[in-house]
C-alpha cells in the first residue's frame, strides 16, 4: 500500500480550543469542557450543527479521581449535538486513541467533523481527596491499586513518579546522562512557559534551581514531573475536503504511529529504557516520505522529562543514548534552536493536559498564534507524541 493512500492523510485539524487551565477551578469539569469545545468549533469556522462525531480518551471514569470526569454522553447532551458516531474508551495507543479512532471514522464515511476532547480535573479532585482522607502526610498506605499496580504494591510504590524512576534509572545507567543534562528539559520548558500567559508556572528556573529542588525518586526531581491541573482541550478533526473551506490552513495528519508490538504491561515492560516508543515511531515514519531532518518543531510527551528524552531518540532526532549530547546546554531544543521542543511549556510547566496540550500548542505555532513564544522560523512539519510505559502514540502534522 502506497504511503500516499493512508487514511490519515485525508484528515486535518481545523480548529483548537482550550479552557482556562488552573490549579483549582471554580467551574465544573463539564463547564471547562464546554468552553474548550465551543472555542474549537468556532475556531474551525463551524457550528454545533456541523459536528457529526465526537471522541475522547479514556472516556468517563466517574471515580472522583479527576483523571477523566467528562465523557462523550455528557458533552453531547450539553451541546445538544446530533451525532452519527461517537467513541470514548481507555484501551488505546495512549491519549491519541481518540484522534486515531476519529481518523478511522472519517475514513469509513461515518462523519466529517469530529470533536475530540480531553478534560482533566485532578487539581480539585486531589485537594478534595486529601481534605477527606484519614491518611496524614508522610504516612504509608497499606492498600494498593488493582491491575498492574498490584505488582508494585508490596514495594510501597503507588505513585507514577516512583514507578517511572525505576525505568529512568536503567536509562541513566545505560546512557550515562548527567543531572545537568537532564535539567535542560525542565529549564527549557519553564523558559517557554514564562512566555505563555496560559501556563501554570511562569517563573524561569536556573540550573541551580533544578539541582537544589526536591528529589521525588532518583533521578526524578520535582521539576521533572508534570503538573496536575483543572482544564480541557478540544480539537476538530475534519475530512480534507471540508477542511479546505475553513478559516485556518488545514493541519494535515501526515502519518500516525499506533501499534502495540510490545507487552502491554506496566510491570513487565519489554525494554525499560525505551519503553514502547521505538516501534510506534518506526510505524509513523513508514507511513510518510518525510524524515526526521524535515521536522521543524517537536511537541513531545512530558509526563516526566524522561519521556521527552526518550522521544528525541526514538523519533530519530539523535541516536540511542545520544540525547544527553543533543540537549547539552539547551540550545538545540530552545525556541531559537534547530528543533524547538515543547514550546508552550509542556505538561511540566503549562499543565498536564496530556498529549492534547501538545496538539493545541502545535497548531497554535503552525498558525502563528504563539505571541512572545512564537517560533520565528517558517514552520511546516511538527512531530507530536504521547504516553510512556507500554502505551505510546505518535503523529506527524503538516501545514501545507
Amino acid at each position: 500500500m502506497s504511503a500516499s493512500t493512508y487514511g490519515e492523510k485525508n484528515c486535518a485539524i481545523t480548529g483548537v480550543g482550550q479552557s482556562k487551565v488552573s490549579r483549582g477551578s471554580p467551574d465544573t469539569a463539564l463547564t471547562l469542557t464546554v468552553h474548550a469545545a465551543m472555542e474549537a468549533i468556532r475556531d474551525a469556522g463551524l457550528t454545533r450543527a456541523d459536528i457529526d462525531g465526537i471522541a475522547t480518551w479514556p472516556g468517563d471514569k466517574g471515580d472522583q479521581s479527576g483523571f477523566s470526569p467528562v465523557g462523550c454522553a455528557a458533552l453531547q447532551d450539553a451541546l445538544r449535538l446530533k451525532l452519527n458516531w461517537y467513541e470514548g474508551g481507555g484501551e488505546a495507543p495512549g491519549q491519541y486513541g481518540a484522534v486515531f479512532n476519529a481518523i478511522g471514522a472519517i475514513a469509513a464515511g461515518l462523519c466529517r467533523n469530529v470533536l475530540v476532547f480531553r478534560t482533566m480535573y485532578e487539581a480539585t479532585a486531589r485537594k478534595a481527596a486529601f481534605a477527606n482522607s484519614l491518611i496524614k502526610p508522610g504516612q504509608r498506605q497499606s492498600g494498593g491499586g488493582g491491575g498492574g499496580f498490584s505488582w508494585f504494591g508490596p514495594y510501597w510504590n503507588y505513585a507514577a513518579a516512583l514507578q517511572q524512576s525505576l525505568f529512568f534509572n536503567k536509562y541513566v545507567h545505560n546512557s550515562g546522562i548527567k543531572p545537568e543534562q537532564i535539567a535542560q528539559i525542565s529549564i527549557n520548558q519553564r523558559r517557554n512557559a514564562s512566555l505563555n500567559p496560559a501556563a501554570i508556572y511562569r517563573t524561569p528556573i536556573t540550573l541551580d534551581d533544578y539541582m537544589n529542588s526536591p528529589r521525588i525518586a532518583g533521578p526524578l526531581r520535582i521539576y521533572d514531573c508534570d503538573v496536575p491541573i483543572d482544564g480541557a482541550t478540544a480539537i476538530i478533526v475534519s475530512r480534507m475536503d471540508v477542511a479546505k473551506d475553513g478559516p485556518n490552513p488545514p493541519v494535515r495528519i501526515e502519518a500516525v504511529g499506533s501499534c502495540m508490538q510490545y507487552r502491554n504491561s506496566w510491570s513487565q515492560l519489554d525494554c525499560l529504557p525505551t519503553q514502547a516508543q521505538p516501534k510506534v515511531a518506526e510505524m509513523m515514519w513508514s507511513r510518510t516520505d518525510l524524515k526526521p531532518k524535515d521536522v521543524d518543531m517537536a511537541q513531545l510527551y512530558d509526563g516526566f522529562s524522561f519521556h521527552t528524552i526518550n522521544w528525541l531518540e526514538n523519533f530519530g532526532f539523535c541516536g540511542l543514548y545520544e540525547a544527553k549530547d543533543f540537549i547539552e546546554g539547551g540550545k538545540r531544543i530552545s525556541l531559537e534552536g534547530e528543533l524547538p521542543t515543547n514550546t508552550g511549556g509542556g505538561a511540566l510547566s503549562a499543565g498536564r493536559l496530556h498529549a492534547y496540550g501538545a496538539v493545541h500548542e502545535a497548531c497554535t505555532q503552525l498558525w502563528g498564534r504563539g505571541g512572545d513564544r512564537q517560533v520565528k522560523k517558517d514552520l511546516h512539519v511538527v512531530a507530536t507524541s504521547t504516553a510512556g510505559g507500554p502505551l505510546a502514540g505518535a503523529m506527524l502534522l503538516v501545514k501545507d
